[in-house]
């Protein structure tokens, strides 16, 4: 039982988040898409060595262009009534060094390839000195400094054959002959993945060099050694999602630690990622997990240099298994799962300065609170740094004495910098997204708990306009994954807040298969799609109309991307007369031609027992289109055609579905987008579709 049930709130208790203070709020005006769209964006902050500052980017998108842009602000972490400073820096992706120089990522001097620059920044904000660090032909995607400061990790894309990043890799087997035409073998692996057709034998690959007043000197030396000599042939960082979390260097620069899945035939079924360490001499690494064929990820070196944490699954081919924080003694070898008992999956890692203790993340019933974890017992203790809820706390940096800069968000609010003391609640540092918020009527979002599927506790969220009088349409919301969660947290793609400022009210259900209640309620959509979920969301439902009588259950839409998208075509026609409309974004139709198309193929063998042609029967027992003679909710279609998870022909098959049985439907293709929705104007268009979709059938009379 983790601290959160512990002192868990009353079932009846309502969160309201408020973004203005109450005697403006009959001013405010309900939060539209545009609004949404143009939220400036907190990103990652960066902490100098010494502890006095951070330095973060807001992202803003122009009202009338919806062109992007970013701006570097310098925040004092030793006067907290500073104001931030603007920096006269263009760049992204900034890092302190343990040099104390500013490292960040802009356009070559010379071309337009990216690559690392550094600056010197003062405790004011002036910006000095800035040089550029690497001149890479090819550009760079990514860095790391050591801590040391004398070395320096980057990472591009390179053939594995190349031994050296000048080498000529231009010809690509892949394309024979005068067409465009690509070729692939049978024996390769990924032919496409999640946006991005593969291109044979090429991968993303580490490289380190010495630093030598501020430049990357002599040649850069592969940290996956020559190929075939025992190391990777694989993607550092790994792909699609991996970042600079899975490269680490050696406190004291001796070393390089990163993370990879050997790429070949077996990959698209494998989530067995390793960490390998690199002494930087250019010989085979040495892959530290290799007994584990599951997914070992995140290498945390301690600072004094003793332990590496990380964390690890059990199951190999599983990508939702419980991570579980481990515990390496570099000199004895000795790795112990620390947080074994504790029922939770961690998703970040960090040491305090000292090395005393570890702080990671972990969702929790609708939160993602932080925890302290003692590297000498494995006790681990929730952390209490926010008044009410902790909602979704990210990017955590334990500094010296027990202080924590972290980034926390919610449902009612975009993420904002927090600084705490002592390990004690903590105090806001920024305002980059308040003020905009602040300008509009609040929403309220309520906790609820229910007796699900197996009498087992589901829990879920109502989030409605706060004040709004008369009654409301009632949204079920159901998210994607299967296995993940609608928790307290901001998105910038589906979120309740702006949908509950068109006057709905939004519900959504962590039902079986849902993250943050054990490992084993996970675990309970195995090769159940469409059983216990569908059960949870209509008992859900239920329980919320019951509980609210606000909401109008006669006049309802359901709404869902990826496997809620699934969902939705499974509601078409399991429980058909329900809803008045239905959204389907990216969702899955046809489970067979979906398992033939799809790239990560470890997930369907998972999540159904087999490959098609091992289990079919289960496939077709959760299959929607075996029930499409039942289908009759108007239904509006999302795809996207850079979408290789969920391929757009899926979208395409259940429109041609509802056009066939004359089902009032719409279809809506962006050809530029991948499973997400992700350009500013395409999001503006997304919502504006739906809200007009949802509108259509709830509010007709407006």
């Amino acid at each position: 039982m983790t601290a959160r049930n512990r002192v868990a709130f009353p079932l009846a208790s309502a969160f309201a988040l408020f973004a203005t203070p109450l005697a403006a709020q009959d001013a405010a005006r309900p939060m539209q898409a545009e609004d949404l769209v143009t939220m400036p964006r907190l990103g990652s902050p960066t902490v100098s060595p010494d502890g006095s500052m951070a330095i973060y980017s807001v992202t803003t998108t122009d009202s009338e262009t919806y062109e992007r842009s970013g701006q570097m602000y310098l925040r004092s972490l030793v006067n907290r009534n500073a104001a931030p400073v603007a920096l006269d820096l263009e760049g992204s992706s900034a890092s302190f060094g343990g040099d104390g120089w500013l490292y960040y990522m802009a356009g070559g001097a010379g071309g337009d390839t990216m690559q690392v620059w550094r600056a010197r920044i003062g405790a004011n904000g002036t910006v000095t000195a800035k040089s550029q660090v690497t001149d890479v032909t090819r550009g760079v995607n990514g860095y790391s400094i050591a801590d040391s400061g004398d070395k320096i990790a980057i990472w591009t894309d390179v053939a594995r054959s190349c031994a050296e990043l000048s080498c000529d890799d231009s010809a690509k087997p892949y394309l024979p002959g005068p067409g465009d035409g690509r070729l692939y073998e049978g024996d390769g692996g990924f032919y496409r993945h999640w946006d991005t057709w593969e291109t044979p034998g090429t991968y993303s690959r580490v490289f380190t060099a010495d630093l030598v007043d501020g430049i990357a000197e002599g040649d850069f030396t592969p940290a996956d050694g020559p190929l075939g000599a025992g190391g990777p042939q694989g993607d550092t960082p790994t792909m699609p999602f991996g970042g600079d979390e899975d490269i680490a260097w050696a406190p004291d620069g001796s070393g390089l630690y990163f993370v990879a899945r050997e790429g070949g035939a077996s990959e698209p079924y494998s989530t067995n990622l390793d960490i390998w360490w690199s002494d930087l001499s250019g010989a085979a690494p040495t892959n530290l997990t290799a007994a584990n064929e599951a997914l070992d990820a995140l290498p945390t070196p301690s600072p004094d240099g003793q332990y590496l944490a990380y964390v690890a699954m059990a199951r190999p081919d599983y990508e939702s298994d419980r991570q579980v924080v481990m515990l390496r003694d570099l000199q004895s070898g000795v790795t112990t799962a620390l947080t074994a008992d504790f029922d939770r999956s961690f998703g970040s890692l960090a040491w305090t300065p000292d090395s005393r203790w570890l702080v990671a993340t972990a969702q929790d019933v609708l939160d993602t609170p932080a925890y302290r974890i003692d590297p000498r017992s494995g006790a681990v203790e929730e952390l209490d740094l926010m008044a009410g809820n902790e909602a979704h706390i990210g990017n955590v940096t334990p500094l010296a004495d027990g202080d924590l800069l972290f980034t926390r968000d919610s449902i009612g609010a975009p993420a904002e910098m927090f600084l705490s003391s002592d390990w004690g609640q903590a105090e806001p540092l920024t305002q980059v997204a308040s003020p905009t918020v602040g300008k509009f009527a609040p929403v309220s979002v309520e906790r609820f708990s229910f007796s699900g599927a197996n009498g087992d506790t589901v829990w879920g969220q109502i989030t409605k306009l706060e004040g709004q009088t008369g009654k409301m349409p009632a949204i079920l919301y159901v998210h994607g994954g299967p296995q993940g969660s609608f928790n307290d947290g901001w998105s910038s793609r589906w979120n309740p807040r702006v949908l509950a400022s068109q006057g709905y009210a939004v519900i959504s259900v962590d039902f079986h298969g849902s993250t943050g209640y054990g490992q084993a309620f996970t675990d309970s959509i195995n090769r159940d799609w469409g059983g216990k979920p569908l059960e949870d969301l209509q008992l859900g439902l239920a329980a919320a109309l019951e509980r609210d009588g606000q909401i109008d259950g006669s006049r309802a839409c359901a709404m869902g991307a990826s496997y809620g998208g699934y969902m939705m075509n499974w509601i078409a026609g399991n429980w058909p007369d329900r809803f008045d409309c239905l959204v389907q974004h990216d969702g899955l139709f046809d489970m067979r031609s979906f398992y033939y198309t799809t790239e990560e193929l470890w997930f369907p063998k998972w999540d159904f027992g087999g490959s098609y042609s091992e289990n079919s029967e289960l496939y077709e027992r959760w299959n929607p289109v075996n029930h499409v003679d039942k289908w009759k909710t108007p239904m509006l279609v999302v795809t996207g055609q850079k979408d290789f998870r969920v391929p757009y022909s899926q979208g395409l098959a259940s429109f041609t579905a509802l056009q066939e049985r004359q089902i009032p439907s719409q279809l809506l293709v962006f050809p530029e987008e991948n499973h997400w929705v992700l350009g500013a104007k395409n999001s503006l268009q997304w919502h504006n579709t739906v809200f007009a979709w949802l509108d259509r059938w709830l509010k007709p009379d407006e």
